[in-house]
């Protein structure tokens, strides 16, 4: 698959379908009792691939001015791993169906928070499809 028709199967419609905008307040409701206590929202979103690798970021924007420091994101890699609002086994299913992989087929990895500027921080998910 191209990476035009990559980015077209993951378009940012289909990634708000299969991780929509709510998600975040669940989260941190979950997290803290209340979901105006988080500092920022989180949106999916598509970096690139290949018929063997899916690049995806958890976007994670800052909310207002709330502050979104190193020390609120560089753990959640490990929370988004096993968080069941987050779900990654389940979304990582359902993108890899999206890509025409077939269960047990490959595998996903949550990278290390990435700071992309004050207000931007993305915590990386990768799909690798085997043999």
């Amino acid at each position: 698959m191209s990476a035009e028709e990559l980015s077209a199967l993951f378009s940012q419609d289909f990634l708000a379908h299969v991780f929509p905008p709510e998600r975040t307040d669940a989260f941190f409701d979950a997290l803290f009792g209340d979901p105006k206590e988080g500092a920022y929202d989180i949106r999916l979103s598509f970096l690139s691939g290949s018929e063997v690798l899916l690049n995806f970021a958890f976007e994670l924007h800052q909310r207002g001015n709330a502050c979104l420091a190193c020390n609120l994101t560089h753990g959640l890699p490990h929370v988004f791993k096993r968080h069941p609002v987050i779900n990654v086994d389940g979304l990582s299913k359902e993108l890899a169906r999206r890509a025409g992989w077939e269960d047990g087929a490959w595998d996903w990895h949550i990278g290390d928070t990435v700071e992309v500027s004050r207000a931007l921080h993305i915590v990386p998910l990768q799909l690798t499809k085997h043999g």
